[in-house]
């Protein structure tokens, strides 16, 4: 492919992008379930906060980050249409057999299943979609896969909730969830196609060898933008995610709210207000402006240091009126900042770097959010108990200082801006030639 061809860009980009946006939701409402059943589930296996902490969250992330790794190695050589469809699948039957689970060990093995299947999910997608989309137009289109973001946290928080109240039982969420995700991923197979690899970098796969894991490691920490790009999302993660997985449980105990009234409260503000967001944000990103990167890191550490404040006020104030208006601030900060940040960090990663360069961004991310942030505030929470008299005002200081390193993310947006140029000239070079001799040049 000469410099002056730009390849056809069909409809059929779209079906993909829409496609890959539903995959994300399952993937979001399997794994977002669990905060809002998690009261019940400590409630019944006799758990503190800091046990069904790590029953929930580090279990999935300790095994989604060890397999996420070799998948994504695998999918920048491979074809990442079908590692998908596979990894749906048997992330979708596991969820299924939570359900099915009676104690302690059984619901972590199970568990442990499904954080093997969704570590196949969000790094090929994200690397199909920027093969069907030139540099200026990845942040437009991977923000409309990132509605699958608040589809999915919705499923797993008012429609799980609904199920939860209708059948009396924390495991029908689990199974009117995970079994119509195994038919799904049939249909991936069938009706998805894997794109031409780096077709919009004048790249493809027989011009350029995969990147072995040490190289694309090496590339991404010469890239300061992009480090300091993961390190923002990173740090998102630990703030937005980390307090939302705690969210449902603290307004049942502060609030005395059922389940499916915590459910259905958070979960239609996550509808709401994460799809209002996102779009309004591809609105904003399709703007010819903003096709400048750095308009894009400072818009968004903009928005995330104006969120934190109200974050902070959540779990402050005494008022469910206010709390539950100050998550209608929050949740669309929590939100937008997903496609953006993923097309940043996908363009300052040459082609065959692509699905290793985002396992290790959601490795990071998942580190914050699954295994820091729900075993963190869970220890913390216990610690306190016995000072603050309850478990409701103990889990509630612990979100308070979790809401304050809002302000850190902020810092590495702001902070990514300053090495754009020579990161942009190195990644072009890259895309031209092997990872091994970009990094000699590097």
């Amino acid at each position: 492919m000469n410099a002056t061809t730009t390849p056809t860009l069909s409809r059929g980009r779209w079906y993909v992008v829409f496609i890959l946006a539903l995959v994300y939701a399952v993937n979001i409402a399997d794994r977002y379930v669990v905060s809002t059943v998690l009261e019940p589930i400590r409630i019944e296996f006799g758990l503190s906060d800091a046990g069904v902490g790590w029953l929930t969250g580090v279990s999935l992330a300790f095994f989604y980050i060890t397999v996420g790794l070799p998948i994504a190695r695998v999918a920048d050589r491979s074809n990442r249409r079908n590692i998908v469809a596979a990894a749906m699948i048997l992330w979708s039957a596991m969820t299924a057999l939570l359900g099915l689970t009676q104690n302690y060990w059984q619901f972590l093995l199970a568990r442990i299943g499904v954080g093997v299947g969704e570590a196949g999910g969000t790094p090929p997608s994200t690397s199909i979609i920027a093969d069907n989309f030139p540099r200026g137009r990845r942040a437009y289109a991977l923000t409309i896969y990132a509605l699958g973001l608040p589809l999915g946290a919705w499923l797993g928080s008012s429609v799980a909730g609904a199920i939860v109240d209708h059948f009396h039982s924390w495991r029908a969420a689990f199974l009117a969830l995970g079994i119509p995700g195994v038919i799904f991923g049939l249909i991936i197979l069938l009706t998805v196609r894997e794109p031409v690899r780096g077709r919009f970098e004048m790249v493809t796969e027989n011009s350029a060898p995969p990147a072995t894991f040490v190289e694309t490691c090496r590339f991404l920490w010469s890239q300061r933008s992009a480090w300091h790009i993961n390190a923002a999302g990173t740090v998102i993660c630990l703030w937005g995610w980390g307090l939302l997985f705690w969210t449902q449980t603290f307004f049942e105990r502060a609030y005395h709210l059922s389940t499916a009234e915590a459910g259905a409260r958070l979960g239609t503000i996550y509808f709401w207000a994460g799809i209002a967001a996102t779009i309004a944000t591809s609105a904003v990103l399709a703007l010819p402006q903003m096709q400048d990167p750095k308009r894009i890191a400072r818009f968004l550490g903009a928005i995330v240091i104006v969120s934190t404040i109200p974050s902070f006020m959540i779990y402050w104030t005494r008022s469910l009126t206010v709390a539950t208006a100050m998550l209608w601030i929050v949740i669309p900060a929590v939100y937008l900042y997903v496609g953006p940040t993923m097309a940043l960090l996908l363009n300052f990663l040459p082609p065959t770097m692509r699905a290793q360069g985002m396992a290790i961004s959601l490795l990071t991310a998942n580190v914050a959010n699954l295994i820091i942030a729900p075993s963190a505030v869970g220890w913390l929470s216990d610690r306190l108990t016995g000072p603050l008299g309850n478990n409701t005002e103990s889990l509630r200081y612990s979100l308070l200082a979790l809401s304050l390193t809002g302000f850190w993310a902020g810092y590495h947006y702001l902070t990514s801006v300053r090495t754009y140029g020579p990161d942009d000239e190195r990644v072009r070079a890259a895309s031209m030639a092997t990872p091994a001799m970009t990094l000699q040049k590097a």
